[in-house]
């Protein structure tokens, strides 16, 4: 059984940080792209980062690309989310996804999903 799980979420004041991580477990995930997606409250689930086997990275619209860091671990099987410089309008449940395909990921088409974790920024 393939499962995605995400862990480091919670609560942080504005201007802190938080390190998301996503663990791949019942196969391995070597040549497949992983990455991130948030959904804040009322919000439509969006694309924030995008991290390839071989490391080339993609960024979401805005300054998340200034201020997250996507990375991973693959004898882990891990990506990580490095969150720095959190705004209230980072406040979300975030999501770890998986695809063969970069551009499927990106538009929201994985067939992997993690299950979420929330991360909450006060003001």
């Amino acid at each position: 059984q393939v499962q995605l799980v995400e862990s480091g979420g919670g609560l942080v004041q504005a201007g802190g940080s938080l390190k998301l991580a996503c663990a791949a477990s019942g196969r391995t995930f070597a040549r497949h792209s992983m990455g991130w997606f948030r959904q804040g409250p009322g919000k439509e689930r969006t694309f924030v980062a995008v991290i390839t086997y071989s490391g080339l990275t993609t960024y979401g619209r805005g300054d998340v690309k200034d201020r997250f860091t996507i990375s991973r671990d693959n004898a882990k099987n891990t990506i990580y989310l490095q969150m720095n410089s959190l705004k209230p309008e980072d406040t979300a449940v975030y999501f770890c996804t998986a695809d063969v395909n970069s551009g499927t990921l990106i538009l929201g088409q994985a067939p992997y999903w993690g299950q979420g974790t929330q991360v909450t920024v006060s003001s």
